[in-house]
């Protein structure tokens, strides 16, 4: 049985002093840092209080039976520590608190111990509600949380009723300088921590939220995207190797349609519709958030659907995101684009220089993209506009001289 730091002390509470010029004891309770008051209902003079030796001087009238009182108080949260010891379960300071004014103790919970269980719960839902990579970052989070409490406190757990804004920021510090993360990443981290303590709420191991306080680091995104001429030297490009210019076309087919690696990879000729309007459309659910969406099919997406339809349902041929990336590197030292090039771009170029800049509003961008809201169109494409309105105003000088 470990040591705790556990004391009782009766302290004064001066600034609530009433009109008889007499001030409230309150009875301290600390356990390993954290500290309840419990009132003992005794208003005093303070030149009748003992701090030092913690009893009413014999000059108060009512100085044994005050005594007494005091007395049976530290007597009562003493046994209450002591039996709480003995059971050998983990308790806290709002346990002892509650048990004194007679509330029923709910299990006490354990931040990686409540988190596994947490894990198991929507380990079940894999297939059903969340995909399977969602899941695993989850995981990822929870190997953090326990190499953090080994790292920081030399404990294999920590009690949720415990847990403060402190605990956060020494979080975030752990993996900024152990794990290397950047802010983005470790902004993340914490947003997946916190939503089994949302639940631990709910089902009343926390009676209010510890990091309720919390704001992410604000994170500088700067979004890279090909320009017009940078796109437009891609297109003309013509690349000798088959797997080179395979890549080219479904590349350039992303940065016409806004797509992700695996929107594009499953892409089915089912999901190729006739719209209302008589032109195709894309018609599929994102993988990332399951919100359908809606693409019309540009002209130049639609040559390259074209140049690859086979009787195969799968519209575009088999290649994983890394040989894709890594095939994205050989093109761009071919073409000359100083860009790190990425399957992403081409749906950061489809939003910036295929909608943005050809003056689509930011609500329709969003829509095509299938973001969950608009607040992250205008947090990652804002500046896009910015520099679009300057472009803008300065050509208008021009006009004006």
């Amino acid at each position: 049985m470990t040591t705790d730091n556990f004391k009782i002390l009766f302290i004064e509470g001066k600034n609530r002093k009433n009109k008889k010029n007499q001030s409230p004891l309150f009875c301290r309770i600390t356990l390993n840092g954290n500290r309840k008051q419990i009132s003992t209902g005794i208003n005093i003079e303070s030149e009748h209080w003992d701090t030092k030796n913690q009893v009413i001087l014999n000059s108060h009238k009512s100085a044994i039976l005050y005594n007494s009182q005091l007395d049976k108080i530290k007597s009562k949260v003493n046994s209450i520590y002591m039996i709480l010891r003995l059971q050998e379960n983990p308790f806290s300071i709002e346990d002892i608190h509650d048990k004194y004014f007679g509330k029923e103790l709910k299990k006490s919970e354990f931040i990686l111990s409540y988190y596994k269980q947490y894990l198991s719960k929507i380990e079940k839902l894999v297939g059903l509600e969340i995909k399977d990579n969602t899941y695993n970052k989850f995981v990822y989070v929870g190997n953090h949380l326990e190499a953090f409490l080994k790292w920081k406190y030399k404990k294999t757990d920590y009690p949720l009723k415990e847990l403060s804004l402190q605990f956060l920021s020494d979080f975030d510090y752990y993996l900024k300088t152990e794990k290397k993360q950047e802010q983005i990443t470790i902004n993340k981290t914490i947003q997946r921590l916190r939503t089994p303590i949302k639940q631990a709420i709910s089902e009343g191991y926390l009676d209010r939220d510890p990091f309720i306080l919390h704001k992410s680091k604000t994170v500088r995104k700067t979004v890279i995207f090909l320009t017009t001429e940078e796109l437009k030297t891609l297109e003309e490009a013509v690349l000798q190797q088959k797997r080179l210019s395979t890549i080219q076309d479904l590349f350039i087919f992303c940065c016409y349609t806004g797509l992700a690696y695996n929107e594009m990879a499953h892409l089915e000729k089912q999901n190729i519709q006739i719209g209302f309007d008589d032109i195709n459309w894309i018609q599929m659910k994102r993988e990332k958030t399951q919100r359908q969406i809606s693409i019309p099919i540009l002209p130049k997406a639609q040559e390259i659907i074209e140049k690859y339809s086979t009787d195969s349902n799968r519209i575009f041929p088999p290649i994983s995101n890394q040989k894709f990336n890594s095939y994205l590197k050989e093109i761009s030292a071919i073409t000359g684009i100083e860009k790190r090039l990425t399957h992403h771009i081409a749906r950061k170029t489809f939003a910036s220089t295929v909608l943005l800049y050809n003056d689509v509003p930011m609500e329709i961008v969003s829509e095509l993209l299938g973001h969950s809201n608009m607040v992250i169109t205008q947090e990652s494409y804002g500046k896009v506009v910015q520099k679009k309105v300057s472009e803008a105003m300065s050509n208008l000088k021009d006009k004006l001289k």
